[in-house]
């Protein structure tokens, strides 16, 4: 048996422990460092030696962000001062693909591409030394360089860090809690693979969407209704990913819904999930849901848009205006009628929860709602290979509410699915509907100043509001 007091004497100290996170963040931002050094592992590791002392997360963030905000500056300052040199510099004399990759990255999306960089791996360690190459202003570098990094530090941190924090405690799970632990994750994985593998399918450049022109070519009742819609117009694609998710999300809402209303009763696994998520709950675990909870409630989810909402009617695209805002009061209403129909009881009640019943998770289908529908309009401004970030990202963060209130235990399991469902129901039909118009590029959106502002009022919901 290892001697535990020996291993902890191999841990470094906690303010060590705090300067090598942010080293590591540094290196790996670093351009040409960065391609060599496995940051995500050893961010991962250092994480979770951080989770398991307890040391404080904000302190550990603000390393990671200030490490990270530094590495990228330094990369913007040596290909500002080094940018003719560098072309000739190994690695990059012997590939030189590497700078030519990055800099279409670059001068595709200006800004937005030290935005995004930063979590796209084998562009990450290059772009912001491009855009030093390459004259961007210092001011317009540096907003993304702040933002993206606020972002990607809790993003690379907080997994590892949870883990280390957690890890004795969820050793004393209740029996079989393992065994739906993992049945929940595999379950979860293969959604989430199906779900993007599909979506790349259905898509315009995919082989199911390239097999239903051809069909369309050949039969003349698939050709009519093929060429019928206002979207069959010149270079607009049909909506085919929208079409399938609505059919397939309505049809498991509808059945997933008489289930319920038939077992009059939480459902098996309900309680079994229950338990394990009284196993998973630790102070950290329920102060993270928390903040969750007031992050996917009305004030939460008014400060993420409001700025993307404002700046949409601000640049006259009043349809995908109508749209988004169309979707977020539909949400509200059929949740409404949802939980009416239904009539079903939380396993808890907190007071702020008094007149509120559990069916569906309101906090779920928003989550899916806002997530979803900005995956689809981000990712219509990507290259067709880099497409499933952004739904990935979306996947990561209603996963992430999903499970919180499971551990806030305001929520059984089957209340988490039907609000997915009832989620994916309307992001469906608000992407067929606004496809079927003349939906506009939002390249040119200020992305950055957009994700700041939402951002900023974020921070001022949770710190000034926490009980609203």
């Amino acid at each position: 048996m290892i001697d535990g007091h020996w291993l902890s004497q191999l841990t470094p100290s906690p303010t060590l422990l705090i300067l090598i996170v942010a080293t590591i963040a540094l290196l790996e931002s670093l351009a040409l460092i960065g391609l060599l050094i496995p940051g995500i592992a050893l961010l991962t590791a250092a994480a979770s030696l951080a989770g398991h002392q307890q040391i404080s997360l904000m302190i550990l963030l603000s390393a990671a962000t200030i490490g990270a905000i530094i590495g990228d500056g330094l990369s913007f300052a040596f290909g500002h001062i080094q940018r003719d040199s560098i072309p000739g510099r190994w690695p990059f004399r012997a590939h030189p693909q590497w700078l030519a990759r990055g800099a279409r990255f670059f001068q595709r999306y200006g800004v937005l591409s030290v935005f995004i960089g930063r979590f796209v791996g084998p562009v990450r360690p290059v772009i912001p030394m491009i855009a030093g190459m390459l004259h961007m202003s210092p001011w317009a570098f540096a907003s993304a360089n702040i933002g993206s990094a606020i972002l990607w530090a809790p993003a690379y941190l907080l997994p590892g860090y949870l883990f280390g924090r957690s890890w004795t405690h969820w050793m004393d799970l209740p029996a079989g809690s393992l065994q739906w632990l993992t049945l929940l994750s595999l379950v979860a994985a293969l959604l989430a693979f199906a779900f993007s593998w599909l979506r790349h399918q259905l898509a315009r450049e995919g082989h199911v969407y390239r097999g239903m022109v051809r069909l369309a070519r050949r039969h003349g009742w698939l050709r009519r209704w093929w060429l019928g819609p206002r979207w069959s117009r010149p270079r607009r694609e049909v909506p085919l990913a929208s079409l399938c998710l609505l059919l397939t999300s309505m049809t498991a809402l509808s059945a997933w819904t008489l289930l319920i209303l038939e077992a009059d009763t939480p459902l098996g696994m309900d309680e079994q999930v229950r338990i394990l998520a009284d196993g998973l709950r630790t102070p950290l675990t329920l102060h993270i849901s928390e903040g969750l909870a007031y992050i996917g409630d009305r004030y939460g989810i008014l400060a993420l848009c409001i700025p993307w909402l404002v700046w949409l009617g601000w640049a006259r695209h009043f349809s995908t205006l109508w749209h988004l805002s169309g979707a977020l009061v539909t949400t509200a209403l059929t949740n409404t009628v949802f939980k009416a129909l239904v009539a079903r009881a939380r396993p808890d009640t907190p007071m702020h929860l008094a007149d509120s019943l559990a069916y569906p998770s309101a906090h779920t289908s928003i989550s899916v709602v806002v997530f979803g529908l900005a995956a689809a309009f981000v990712a219509q401004e990507l290259p067709h290979r880099r497409r499933f970030l952004p739904y990935w990202l979306a996947i990561l963060a209603c996963l992430s509410m999903g499970l919180s209130r499971l551990l806030l235990d305001v929520h059984w399991l089957s209340d988490i699915v039907g609000g997915a469902l009832l989620g994916l129901v309307i992001c469906a039909v608000t992407r067929i509907s606004h496809q079927r118009l003349t939906p506009p590029s939002l390249s040119q959106a200020p992305w950055v100043r957009l994700a700041l502002s939402s951002a900023g009022l974020l921070i001022a919901r949770l710190l000034w509001l926490p009980h609203a």
